[in-house]
């Protein structure tokens, strides 16, 4: 079997960091969205990414009602968490959030598919748009994807022998 205190890492920053940031994310397209981290409980809720930027910064739609919206405004500091079970990887990321209620942020990040949200839909006076910068986070992936993954850790479990499951996981600093 693999050693789970030995599996390959590979640390990331800068571009590097920006590019698996992108890669997963954009994967996804779905995440934990978690708030008020100075409480407890944190406060998370499933949130769909609406864009990823080159510059790593996240944009979700949101009811400026929402408690997510009230811990923003309170405490910008966020956690997102995504998970990729169909190819093994896995993302969290720590940093900050900021609220847009201009018409222009928006029009920018509106697809039709918000419009089941909002009852008069984009001339909602609820819609807030919501930017979350990464500041750093950790990443897990398997290479090979889940079936090959699956494939090697069923075969060590069957004979006992060490095979790498092809993982590799590191910190991100933006």
């Amino acid at each position: 079997m693999a050693d789970i205190d030995q599996q390959p890492s590979r640390d990331l920053a800068g571009t590097d960091a920006l590019d698996k940031i992108r890669s997963l994310a954009d994967g996804v397209r779905t995440c934990f969205f978690t708030s008020n981290p100075g409480g407890f409980p944190a406060s998370s809720t499933p949130m769909s990414v609406q864009d990823v930027e080159d510059d790593g910064t996240i944009w979700f739609i949101s009811s400026t009602q929402s408690d997510r919206n009230r811990h923003i405004a309170s405490d910008p500091r966020v956690s997102l968490s995504f998970q990729n079970e169909g190819k093994y990887e896995y993302l969290v990321l720590q940093g900050e959030a900021t609220i847009h209620t201009d018409r222009a942020t928006v029009e920018a990040h509106w697809t039709s598919l918000t419009n089941a949200w909002f009852e008069d839909g984009i001339d909602d006076p609820r819609v807030s748009v919501i930017a979350f910068r990464p500041r750093e986070g950790h990443y897990w992936e398997t290479k090979a994807g889940k079936l090959v993954a699956f494939a090697k850790m069923s075969f060590a479990a069957l004979t006992g022998s060490r095979v790498d499951d092809g993982g590799v996981e590191g910190s991100l600093k933006v």
